[in-house]
């Protein structure tokens, strides 16, 4: 269990740095997600018999983690309250930001869909 977290952490640590001494625009805990699943990854190819991810220490601790993850809201929910002329001043310019990106975001992943599924049905075909 304890190595489990200390393996979320050591990514945590290593996104915060990659971002740190890159300059990225990208915060660390994301690049650290994004090692995680790709450690997890290379780990499924390379040990194909591996146990699935939810049997192992780091899926009950990752399923804790989701499980209180509401808490991890309330230091957010405060900086929102604390900040409320910020977001009073730019709101306009938040309300186009969320209202476009939401319409990326549902566009981008209708298209992957339709792109997946097209490859899935040539493969299912094929066989």
């Amino acid at each position: 269990m304890i190595a489990a977290i200390l393996a979320l952490l050591a990514c945590q640590l290593a996104g915060e740095a990659v971002a740190r001494f890159a300059g990225l625009p990208v915060p660390g805990p994301v690049i650290g997600l994004v090692l995680l699943f790709a450690l997890l990854a290379l780990r499924g190819r390379l040990r194909p018999a591996a146990a699935d991810v939810e049997a192992t220490p780091l899926g009950t601790v990752s399923g804790v983690l989701l499980t209180n993850l509401s808490l991890l809201f309330v230091p957010a929910g405060t900086g929102i309250v604390r900040h409320a002329g910020t977001i009073v001043e730019n709101g306009t310019g938040l309300v186009v930001a969320l209202i476009v990106s939401t319409a990326l975001t549902l566009s981008v992943t209708a298209l992957v869909f339709r792109a997946v599924a097209r490859r899935t049905d040539r493969r299912e075909g094929t066989s």
